[in-house]
């Protein structure tokens, strides 16, 4: 039998490979109704309720520093126990039956990059990786959030986890860290009503479209010990990013220019927790790409012909405070009241888009409990009530989760 080989380590004995992963268990009821017409026909389906089991996602990291520099690091997940293609009832799609493939493969490599360290203030990438704009895609481990879910708002109008190829350039310094990227485009073709740009980086083919380019950067200070202040943004033209490409900006005079701004902020000290967000996405041409987007769709087109809006907004906020500060004896051991509050709108229509969708308007509050057993592993429990207009049923829901984040080799 062949020995296996030993592991490099480097000289102050910590080893080149690094080796962790995050996952998360969720089990929620649901109290409304999970029928496609539950907004058209919000009486109809007062009083129904359903639940839903999943794994939301489970990561692998592998890293490892070839030295003088050089280092990799890959992320591999599996989404919703790791299916590349589901059958689902599409809300915009009038309630069809749809089989939709959701990435390119049965397994998604959210991170793959090569990078050369000159020293802290300089750092160069290459290849895919995570696009740090906005809070939950600067911190999507399910231990940077007290739901059991990630932070709704965001994840709705934002890719989550944001990741593309692409290069990045980042440096840290004492109080400052910084980070700018030059990316392949966002779809237009794939935003949508309910989501915005949710899906607009994902790719149904076996590479990533890449007729435009887009540019993110993101900046956090440190200066307060336990807070970290972070801005982040997004720009590029999203129309023309399609396979095969047609020349619809010269067609139509039209390029889809999106623009993302975001603020966040996290402060860990003294027993409290506190995370805030506030995103803005603005689409230019948006009455126009949604006639594209309906010419480009149906058939097996992996295109979405629901309209998208010319703006979307969220904004959240969340505090929890470790009750278990009363008991001193107990010093591993934490155990988080929280209370989060979110509002966000995935459709806020400009001049020519269509209107009438109110319902993508909505305001969300959760409590619970966080409890941490030991640091790398948080189990959950939460009640959360979605409050929409006042012709829409409240979509109330009861959660709880198990989630873990941790290096398995890191001395």
């Amino acid at each position: 039998m062949t020995a296996l080989p030993v592991m490099a380590q480097q000289q102050d004995g910590r080893s080149r490979l690094t080796v962790g992963g995050y996952g998360e268990v969720a089990l929620t009821r649901n109290f409304y109704s999970d029928n496609v017409y539950r907004y058209a026909a919000a009486s109809a389906h007062a009083g129904e309720s359903h639940g839903r089991f999943d794994i939301p996602h489970a990561v692998i990291y592998l890293g490892y520093d070839f030295g003088k520099g050089w280092s990799m690091q890959t992320e591999i997940e599996l989404e919703h126990l790791g299916t590349g293609s589901a059958v689902e009832r599409e809300f915009e799609e009038a309630g069809e039956w749809e089989a939709e493939v959701e990435q390119g493969g049965e397994v998604e490599l959210e991170q793959f990059w090569i990078q050369k360290s000159f020293f802290p203030q300089l750092n160069v990438r290459m290849g895919h990786l995570v696009v740090p704009v906005g809070g939950l895609n600067h911190a999507h481990e399910p231990l940077n959030f007290f739901t059991v879910y990630r932070p709704e708002g965001e994840y709705t109008i934002l890719p989550s986890t944001w990741h593309d190829t692409g290069i990045s350039i980042w440096g840290r310094t004492a109080h400052w860290r910084y980070e700018v990227q030059f990316l392949a485009g966002l779809d237009a073709m794939m935003f949508g009503r309910d989501n915005f740009i949710h899906s607009g980086a994902k790719s149904a083919f076996e590479f990533k479209v890449a007729n435009n380019y887009g540019g993110a950067f993101r900046i956090d200070n440190y200066s307060v010990p336990g807070l970290q202040i972070g801005l982040s943004g997004f720009v590029g033209n999203t129309v023309n990013n399609t396979f095969p490409r047609e020349n619809l900006s010269e067609q139509f005079n039209v390029k889809g220019t999106l623009l993302v701004g975001a603020l966040d902020f996290a402060y860990k000290g003294h027993g409290v927790i506190v995370r805030g967000n506030a995103d803005y996405g603005h689409l230019w041409d948006a009455a126009t790409v949604s006639k594209l987007k309906a010419r480009r769709s149906g058939g097996d087109s992996p295109y979405k012909s629901a309209p998208v809006a010319s703006a979307a907004v969220a904004a959240g906020l969340e505090a929890g405070y470790d009750l278990f500060r009363f008991f001193p004896r107990i010093r591993e051991q934490q155990l988080y009241l929280f209370g989060r509050y979110e509002y966000y709108d995935s459709y806020l229509p400009g001049p020519g888009d269509a209107t009438g969708f109110d319902f993508t308007r909505k305001h969300r509050m959760a409590v619970g409990l966080n409890w941490f057993p030991i640091p790398p592993i948080a189990v959950k429990c939460e009640y959360s009530h979605r409050f929409l207009k006042a012709d829409f049923n409240p979509e109330p829901s009861l959660s709880v989760g198990v989630a873990y984040m941790a290096y398995f080799n890191r001395k």
